[in-house]
């Protein structure tokens, strides 16, 4: 799986992005998905998952209530709504599709978009 990731930018605090992250190949459904965050001299942090069938959506504390993470499984994009954003949501943001079977796990990482959040 090859995972790009777009719609990043530079906005000001209380605005609006949505990033995107389309995926290649034919089994994107079977791939639970997550946005990743890394703040410059920070670990990577989880921000927002969503299941294989987009039924169950998952999304760390500091976010919840601001954004929303959907998939298109018919377009093999998983995408992430920001609102009210924050100086401190400011990061490059990372799509990533995970998978497991009995064979092994299964991890694909995006190549990163930033975002830029001013006060």
């Amino acid at each position: 799986v090859q995972l790009q990731a777009s719609g990043g930018g530079s906005v000001q605090a209380g605005g609006s992005l949505r990033l995107s992250c389309a995926a290649s190949g034919r089994t994107f459904s079977i791939y639970a998905m997550g946005w990743f965050r890394q703040a410059p001299g920070k670990e990577r942090e989880f921000v927002a998952g969503i299941s294989g069938s987009g039924s169950n959506t998952y999304y760390t504390d500091s976010v919840k209530g601001r954004f929303a993470i959907s998939r298109d499984n018919a377009k093999n994009t998983v995408y992430l709504q920001m609102n009210s954003l924050k100086p401190e949501d400011t990061a490059v943001y990372y799509c990533n599709a995970e998978y497991s079977d009995y064979l092994g796990d299964y991890d694909y990482w995006g190549q990163g978009t930033q975002v830029t959040v001013s006060s």
